[in-house]
C-alpha cells in the first residue's frame, strides 16, 4: 500500500492538502490518507467493475425470477455504499502495519530465474491460502450463533446481481477479506503483486455474482464460479469457496450447480416464460373459437 500512498502524497496530498509542517511519515497523517485512498479505491473498483458486469455480462432475464426482490439493485448499491466505510476502518489498521514495516512485503524481484520463480509460487500460494481461510471463515459465518446478525444481510439477495458482491454487513465484509491481509504478514510477497491480487480478488468477487453461469467444461470440477455461488445464495449450505471447489469437496459442502443440470434460475425463468406464453396462446385460441361460433351455449 506504500506504493499507492507515495503516489497520492506526491501528486495530491503534499502539494494540495496537508501543510508543509506535517511530515509524510506521520502516523496520524498516514491513517487519514489511507482512509481516503482505501474508500476512494473501493468505491471506484466497485462501481466501475460492477457496472460493467451488470450491463455487459449479467443476464437481465434473472430479474424475472420470483425470488428477485423489488428495487433489489438499488438496495444492493445502498447497502454497499453504507458498509464500505466501516469495512475500511479495520482494513486501514492492517494497511498501516504494512506501511510501518511489519509485513513481509518486498519490492525487489531479485535475480532471474530464482526471483521470478519465487514470485510465481507466491501468487499460487496466495490463491490457495486465501481460498482455504475464506472457506472456513465463510462456513463459520453460517453458524446459527452468528449468521442472523452478521451474514444474513448478504443472503437477502437470493438471485444476486454484480452489485450484491460487496453488500455485506461490515464485520462480515472485513472477516472475509482478512485472509488477503494476513498472507503478507506470514509469507513474503512482492508489493506490486499484492496490490494486483487485491484488485483482482475484488473483481473476482463481483464475477461470482454476475449471473453468467458459463464455465469451460474442463474447469467445471475445479473453479467456483457464478453458477456455484448463486446456488450458495439459493440453497444456503453449499459452495462456500471463493475460487476453487477443493475445500467444499473436502468439507462435504460441494453441490454441483443446478445451472449445469438445467435446473438453475435461468432455466426456471425460461420455463416460467414459456408457460405464460403457452397460457396466453391457449386463451387466445379459446377466444378465437368463441367468436367464430365453435363454442355454443348448451341447455
Amino acid at each position: 500500500m506504500d506504493l499507492v500512498l507515495n503516489a497520492a502524497d506526491y501528486y495530491f496530498f503534499t502539494p494540495y492538502i496537508y501543510p508543509a509542517s506535517w511530515p509524510e511519515d506521520n502516523i496520524f497523517r498516514q491513517t487519514i490518507s489511507l482512509l481516503i485512498v482505501t474508500n476512494l479505491g473501493a468505491y471506484i473498483l466497485y462501481f466501475f467493475f460492477a457496472t460493467l458486469s451488470y450491463y455487459f455480462v449479467y443476464d437481465h432475464a434473472l430479474m424475472k425470477h420470483p425470488q428477485f426482490l423489488k428495487n433489489q439493485v438499488y438496495r444492493e448499491i445502498i447497502f454497499t455504499v453504507q458498509s464500505l466505510p466501516w469495512i475500511s476502518i479495520p482494513t486501514v489498521s492492517l494497511f498501516l502495519l504494512e506501511l510501518r514495516g511489519y509485513s513481509k512485503l518486498y519490492d525487489d524481484v531479485g535475480e532471474f530465474p530464482s526471483g521470478w520463480f519465487r514470485l510465481i509460487v507466491s501468487v499460487l500460494s496466495f490463491l490457495f491460502f486465501t481460498d482455504m481461510l475464506i472457506y472456513w471463515i465463510h462456513r463459520g459465518l453460517h453458524h446459527r450463533l452468528v449468521y442472523k446478525r452478521i451474514h444474513k444481510p448478504h443472503h437477502l439477495w437470493k438471485i444476486p446481481t454484480p452489485f450484491a458482491s460487496h453488500a455485506f454487513h461490515p464485520v462480515d465484509g472485513f472477516l472475509q477479506s482478512l485472509p488477503y491481509h494476513i498472507y503478507p504478514f506470514i509469507f513474503p510477497l512482492h508489493k506490486v503483486v499484492y496490490l494486483s491480487l487485491y484488485i483482482l480478488v475484488n473483481i473476482w468477487t463481483i464475477s461470482i455474482h454476475d449471473g453468467d453461469f458459463r464455465v469451460p467444461q474442463i474447469l467445471r470440477p475445479f473453479i467456483n464460479g457464478s453458477a456455484h455461488h448463486t446456488d450458495h445464495h439459493m440453497f444456503f449450505d453449499y459452495n462456500y469457496g471463493q475460487y476453487f471447489t477443493l475445500w467444499d469437496r473436502i468439507g462435504g459442502s460441494f453441490k454441483n450447480p443446478s445451472s449445469f443440470e438445467g435446473k438453475g434460475p435461468l432455466s426456471y425463468v425460461k420455463k416460467m416464460t414459456e408457460e405464460k406464453h403457452n397460457q396466453h396462446a391457449e386463451n387466445g385460441c379459446k377466444k378465437e373459437k368463441l367468436f367464430s361460433g365453435d363454442f355454443t351455449k348448451t341447455e
